[in-house]
């Protein structure tokens, strides 16, 4: 049966996903990004499993909150457990996901010390009982792998054909080690190395690329070039909220300024029983910049702690 990855694969060429993004890419971001310029694919903030069936799950199962505009939404998670694999994958399915996600790529300290995310890469052995234990709880669900080249050395090649062998629906490859986290340009070289391994191994598994690319036209080349069938951005959407747009336009500042008030009052409703509003603060830069007396306006909304006073510093830039 086809999945809504071969599908896309099929319609799309490339298609666009949003990458995970711990801190950024919650329900509210979502929703913007639904509304702007909406990418194909959608994914949550990676959650993690062990949470989910802890006491921590009332504080981690916002993480799973979408809304029906932003199908295709695909849960990320992570964890080292495949037994909350398992249940993470019914949970996920229940809840009406369209995928579910594995993150074997996070390059956190933290996280590579418990070894999760991109420890993974060192531990093919238990890697694979999660992907088979998320594969059973998916109930058919496709079930994909977020992963990058290498930890600290690239292996390309030994990584990704032990992936391609666990018959995902997809492979997401970011172009670096963890230890290189963002710092170097992503070898797009190594994923093109994916792309000829999977025609080889798993040619139903679905290949995207992740690393550096910050608009369509640069996924298309990347798609011409490495012969991905999509393409995921993520910082590039800090640079651009329109990143995902077919065809670029150019937006005044003004656009950017509506939205700026759009997100931050459908923050402030979304998580008013609890709100940290300084984790709010991260996206001014997004929408403040490159007009006279953006410097001036982004230091004065660093001190805001509502919508109400960030709308009163931001109305007189939109008559201007």
């Amino acid at each position: 049966m086809t999945n809504f990855w071969q599908q896309l694969k099929l319609d799309n060429k490339p298609f666009l996903t949003l990458a995970p993004l711990d801190g950024v890419t919650d329900f509210v971001f979502r929703e913007m990004i639904s509304e702007t310029a909406k990418p194909d694919v959608l994914f949550t903030e990676f959650t993690n499993t062990e949470a989910l069936f802890s006491k921590g799950y009332d504080r981690t199962i916002p993480r799973l909150k979408f809304s029906e505009k932003q199908h295709f939404i695909v849960a990320q998670v992570w964890g080292t457990d495949p037994k909350n694999f398992y249940a993470a994958a019914k949970l996920v399915k229940e809840l009406g996901f369209d995928g579910i996600d594995i993150n074997m790529g996070c390059p956190d300290r933290g996280v590579l010390r418990i070894g999760s995310g991109a420890a993974h890469i060192k531990n093919p052995t238990l890697a694979g009982e999660i992907i088979s234990a998320t594969k059973d709880g998916a109930g058919g669900l496709p079930v994909s792998v977020k992963t990058r080249i290498g930890v600290s050395a690239i292996v390309t090649e030994s990584w990704a054909e032990f992936l391609l062998e666990q018959k995902l629906s997809a492979l997401i490859i970011h172009g670096r080690t963890a230890k290189e986290q963002s710092k170097v340009p992503a070898h797009w070289d190594e994923i093109e190395k994916v792309v000829k391994l999977r025609d080889q191994i798993a040619p139903d598994t679905v290949v995207v690329g992740n690393g550096d690319i910050t608009s369509y036209e640069e996924a298309v080349m990347a798609h011409t070039r490495y012969g991905v069938d999509g393409v995921m951005i993520g910082k590039g959407v800090f640079l651009n909220p329109w990143v995902f747009e077919k065809v670029s336009t150019e937006h005044i500042t003004q656009e950017y300024l509506k939205l700026l008030l759009k997100h931050t009052k459908l923050y402030c409703d979304t998580y008013k029983e609890n709100l940290k509003f300084d984790v709010m603060k991260k996206f001014f830069k997004v929408y403040v910049k490159s007009f006279r007396g953006a410097d001036k306006l982004r230091e004065q909304l660093m001190d805001t702690d509502n919508y109400e006073q960030v709308a009163d510093l931001v109305k007189p830039y939109l008559s201007s």
